[in-house]
Order: structure tokens, then sequence, then C-alpha cells
């Protein structure tokens, strides 16, 4: 039952999560990041190989199931390319993919949400990286 399925968000809602979402419903999506503060912040436990989670677009709705196949820990300055062009995001350079991760991390959504205006990211930050694959759409 996908509704038993905790929930997976992608950026915050609009642009960016709807072109997110869709590069996992095509396939071009099967990896992402995060800042391991943000699970700490969250009081949530680190994912696992082999969870599962329900894919929320914009509006709310659950649209995808996704399960982890690889998790790990990593420092922001260790991300491989192989990472970074599995985002879907169309990245052809390490360079390029933290580039646009850092627009996000020092945006003001991100920001906000973290409620510090000055936050940055640094090649010593540690992030989850994490790989899926697309189990059904819904």
């Amino acid at each position: 039952m996908t509704a038993d399925l905790p929930a997976f968000e992608f950026a915050f809602p609009g642009p960016l999560r709807d072109k997110l979402v869709a590069a996992v419903l095509d396939g071009t999506k099967t990896t992402t990041t995060g800042l391991l503060q943000d699970y700490e912040i969250d009081e949530e436990p680190l994912p696992v190989v082999g969870d599962r989670a329900a894919v929320i677009d914009s509006a709310g709705r659950r649209v995808a199931v996704i399960e982890l196949t690889e998790v790990r820990i990593s420092r922001l300055g260790d991300v491989d390319l192989d990472h970074a062009r599995n985002e879907g995001e169309g990245h052809d350079s390490v360079a390029a993919w933290r580039a646009g991760h850092e627009d996000y991390w020092h945006g003001t959504d991100y920001r906000g949400w973290l409620g510090d205006p000055d936050f940055t990211v640094d090649d010593d930050t540690p992030a989850v990286l994490e790989r899926f694959r697309l189990v059904a759409m819904l």
C-alpha cells in the first residue's frame, strides 16, 4: 500500500521539484543528495538500502514509489561525476552539479527553512548520497 510509505520530497514545492519529479518519472534521475544536518534537524533516521518511499509532487500528490539501492555519507568535496550525472539535472561536471546545489542550499527557501540567512556549505560539509530505482508510477 503506498499510503503506508513515507513521503519523499525533492526540493521545495515549485519549479525545481516539478523538474526533479519529472526526471524521476522518466528515469533520468536515479540519485539525490541531501545534507546530513537535515536528518539531524528533523530528527529522522538516516535512510537505508531497501527503504521505499512515495515521491511527492508540488501539489502534494503521491506520484511514484522509489526504492533505495545505495546510501553513503560523503564530504561534498568528494562527490563523484557518476553521482552528479545521475541526479538527472543535466550536469556534465561535478563543478556544475556543485554550483546548482549551492544555489539551492544558499537560496532563500533552504536558508529560510534552516533559520540561518548566512548558511553556507563547503568541501567538508557532510552529505547523504542516495541512489534509487523507480519501482512504480502511481
